[in-house]
């Protein structure tokens, strides 16, 4: 039977600033539905709520959990496994009290299950909970009157035990449906940023290998110009000293083929670091190359999940219209059983003042 909706209700859903710790974060933009399902095949319990096409509460009710009242229509219960604390505020304390009285009935079974005790607080205490991967001390987070006055959606709940299963199942696969598609749509966004990044990296790398290619050509040039120019001055000095000619133009010659032999000496040192810049620009070309193939993957990926998603948008609208027609229908039975009363009712009514005549006349008949 997979989960099925065990009780439904309607609140303000609120998140923990999970940069403070302290302040509130409101999540549901309105008061939405807040639903405990029960999965058969794992025996386990889940509280979900869904505003629109994201999934605001997404949390699997354990043993150790404690929901805690903090004022008259709030309340709250910390989630380690998904890192956060959530909150509800409530139209009314009576929703609120069956709420709680709802987790702690759904916490003592999973307690049975586990066969572990851990009481339900309702008076603002809390033991300590385990927060992104530290421990830290329970932050009970008081609720002022004027968070209740900003409640201004009224709040109807209505157990789904009440509603016929066809329209329980519908929703709860509308709810489903809505919160793949929302980790569908994060999950293609993430891949594109990774993706455009990767291409990023590439077309740098691309450019700086160019550049150092063109300046490793230049400077094979200059070489090759240098060399050219010192095999000259040398053949000249030694013609000067065959000839043996003056000994200033000879030590001139000897000190300009000194300092073209330190050029060629600086030009073949930054040559050989270019070399090497080279080599290493090439290694990540390759590197860049292995990535660009999960680039490939990461694209088909991504349009597999646009088409999935599309799928799931298509399944979503399906859903809510058979669901709005299970609802014509229950609104057009209830109209014609309310039909059916009415006239059982004339008809009763009929049968009784029948049934008085028949007893006055018998009266008269026996007094005459």
């Amino acid at each position: 039977m997979g989960e099925q909706p065990i009780f439904t209700t309607k609140a303000h859903v609120f998140q923990i600033d999970p940069q403070t710790k302290k302040n509130w974060v409101q999540a549901s933009a309105s008061a939405v539905t807040v639903s405990f399902y029960y999965d058969s095949s794992r025996n386990t319990y889940r509280i979900i709520s869904v505003d629109g096409t994201k999934a605001v509460i997404n949390s699997t009710i354990t043993h150790h959990m404690t929901f805690t009242k903090t004022s008259q229509k709030f309340g709250q219960w910390s989630d380690p496994r998904a890192n956060t604390v959530y909150g509800l505020g409530f139209g009314t304390e009576a929703d609120l009290l069956k709420f709680i009285e709802k987790f702690r009935e759904v916490k003592d079974l999973t307690r049975q299950g586990s066969g572990q005790l851990s009481p339900v607080d309702s008076n603002g205490t809390e033991d300590s909970v385990q927060l992104g991967g530290q421990v830290s001390n329970r932050i009970v987070h008081s609720r002022t009157t004027s968070l209740s006055s900003t409640l201004s959606d009224p709040v109807d709940r209505k157990p789904s035990s009440n509603l016929p299963h066809s329209e329980s199942q519908l929703k709860y696969e509308n709810d489903r449906l809505k919160i793949a598609l929302a980790q569908s749509s994060a999950n293609a966004k993430k891949w594109e940023v990774e993706l455009q990044t990767l291409k990023n990296n590439n077309a740098r790398l691309t450019t700086a290998l160019q550049e150092s290619t063109a300046n490793v050509e230049e400077w094979k040039k200059q070489l090759a110009s240098y060399k050219e120019e010192s095999a000259k001055l040398k053949k000249k000095v030694l013609e000067m000293e065959s000839n043996q000619g003056a000994p200033e133009t000879v030590a001139s010659l000897q000190q300009q083929v000194s300092e073209m032999t330190d050029k060629i000496q600086t030009v073949e040192d930054e040559r050989g670091q270019k070399d090497e810049e080279i080599q290493s620009l090439w290694k990540r070309i390759e590197e860049m190359s292995l990535f660009e193939t999960e680039n490939q993957k990461h694209t088909q990926r991504i349009q597999e999940l646009e088409r999935e998603s599309e799928k799931l948008k298509n399944k979503l609208n399906q859903t809510e219209n058979e669901l709005e027609t299970v609802r014509a229908n229950q609104t057009q039975q209830k109209n014609e059983m309310l039909k059916v009363h009415n006239e059982v009712q004339v008809k009763m009514s009929e049968v009784l003042r029948m049934h008085q005549n028949m007893a006055d006349t018998l009266k008269s008949s026996q007094h005459s």
